[in-house]
């Protein structure tokens, strides 16, 4: 297989775009599509402060990277969740993975000068994501919920209160179909609704926006890889038999057979929404009103859904 820009041998293939290219145009060509989506989808201007949730992971890092590359106003968030082989919820695999994706995280933004802030969520709240999980009923003895409204709680509190614009999340094209596939099976409208590439800024909220969402995970794997970023290769030890992996090989099967499936599933869904699919449920958004403790916007009455559990 040759590069189509310059007929070297190629190092990555692209069957769903039928496109090979090279080391060197492919890492010209990947932020060349990244700035593309961003303008396309108007999700930030270059005068606009971004914060980048990493997780040491390839593709938060990767992000960060291609927007610094890119020339943004870039600096990054990593929240500190405290899964490590003292967990005693019985995961497999993971030894010190917080402290892992931290030194990755720390170490990439040293190496390119970049601001990172850290945050501890044992430091803050006095329990770790493990921890939480065993002693709210919301975990049921699984930390994913209680991980999920933690680092959502985390990521809005330090946008608003540093000043920046924008929360920018390193979401990729598997990551948003295998969430797009299991929220269709059960029609959550509710969730379908939030679901896209931008959620415009509300009061005490900041634009959050997904530029990688129309890369799939291959691709960006191909672009840690080229790039020479160091990442974290392991998953979460307790993402391990969830409902996202099993969605996102099911949905492998099917762009293995048909390659653009998982891109045409995705664009085909905001097309629909943009035609007004969720019409009658846009008109019947719950109200967000301020949080009488920490002050972030919730719909729910009284304290929100971080602050209940944290009291109780």
């Amino acid at each position: 297989m040759k590069c189509r820009t310059c007929g070297k041998k190629a190092s990555v293939n692209m069957r769903q775009h039928k496109l090979a290219l090279c080391k060197e145009h492919y890492l010209e060509w990947l932020p060349a599509q990244v700035e593309r989506f961003i303008q396309k989808y108007r999700m930030f201007a270059h005068d606009e402060k971004i914060l980048v949730a990493v997780s040491g992971g390839k593709d938060s890092l990767s992000l960060w990277d291609i927007l610094h590359y890119l020339g943004y106003q870039a600096d990054g968030l990593y929240i500190c969740l405290g899964i490590d082989s003292s967990t005693s919820l019985g995961a497999s695999g993971g030894a010190d993975y917080s402290a892992e994706s931290q030194r990755l995280a720390e170490q990439f933004a040293a190496g390119h000068g970049l601001k990172l802030h850290i945050v501890n969520v044992q430091e803050q709240t006095g329990k770790t994501i493990p921890e939480w999980a065993e002693a709210s009923l919301r975990g049921r003895g699984k930390p994913c919920s209680v991980c999920g409204l933690v680092k959502r709680h985390v990521m809005n509190r330090i946008a608003r209160d540093l000043g920046y614009d924008v929360l920018a999340t390193g979401h990729n094209l598997d990551d948003e179909a295998a969430v797009l596939f299991g929220n269709t099976l059960t029609w959550s409208g509710e969730y379908l609704l939030r679901q896209g590439p931008v959620l415009p800024a509300t009061s005490g909220l900041a634009r959050k926006v997904k530029p990688l969402f129309r890369l799939y995970e291959r691709e960006m794997l191909a672009y840690a890889l080229l790039r020479g970023i160091e990442y974290i290769y392991d998953e979460c030890p307790f993402a391990l038999g969830s409902t996202s992996i099993y969605y996102k090989e099911l949905l492998n099967k099917l762009e293995n057979d048909r390659p653009g499936a998982k891109l045409a599933f995705y664009l085909s869904f905001l097309e629909a929404r943009k035609k007004g699919l969720f019409a009658e449920q846009e008109q019947v958004q719950q109200e967000l009103h301020p949080c009488p403790n920490c002050g972030q916007p919730t719909s729910a009455p009284g304290l929100c859904s971080f602050c209940r559990m944290v009291k109780h």
